[in-house]
């Protein structure tokens, strides 16, 4: 097999991924907490941020002409105008970082640590971006819009990370991946 047909087998695997870590969706407030971040989180680490970027804007563009693979089973771009929108921006911004932050660091320290750094910076990006747009669309200042979009998430997805973590390190264990 070809590294260019392993490159596209990886993209769409993990598009796919993302779309099964909505079907776990539990609502908690305006933003429900799904296991897309841990998916989101793992795209960086076993991913070069080119795949990492296109895994997620090729599950992002599926919702968007109306596949049901957003939370729920929503779909259309009116999602990305909703609460969770700044979310599923921040999950392509956030998985293309934190696999570049990865690739920069690799080697340079060890690769647990680099493994956190580059989760913390994926789910940095998706708070971020995730609090911005939630501020918008509820129209509330940045200390609500935090307690309602960031920190009910912030324990569950440290553990999300965690488990990204040790699926990327089995996964480069066996050989599945090398990065």
């Amino acid at each position: 097999m070809t590294s260019r047909v392993r490159s596209l087998t990886r993209i769409a695997l993990l598009a796919a991924l993302i779309a099964a870590g909505a079907w776990v969706s539990v609502p908690i407030g305006q933003v429900p907490f799904t296991l897309q971040v841990l998916v989101v989180v793992l795209c960086a680490l076993v991913l070069t941020p080119y795949e990492a970027g296109m895994a997620v804007a090729v599950y992002l563009l599926a919702g968007a002409i109306g596949a049901p693979v957003f939370s729920g089973g929503r779909a259309g771009l009116q999602v990305f105008a909703g609460p969770s929108g700044g979310y599923l921006v921040g999950f392509l911004v956030g998985a293309a970082a934190g696999a570049w932050l990865r690739s920069a660091l690799k080697g340079r320290a060890n690769e647990l640590v680099v493994d956190a750094v580059a989760s913390a910076a994926v789910i940095a990006a998706v708070y971020l971006l995730g609090w911005a747009h939630i501020a918008f669309v509820l129209g509330a200042g940045p200390v609500a819009a935090f307690a309602t979009g960031v920190l009910p998430f912030i324990a569950l997805d440290a553990a999300k990370a965690a488990g990204a973590i040790a699926t990327a390190r089995v996964l480069r264990a066996a050989r599945v991946v090398s990065r």
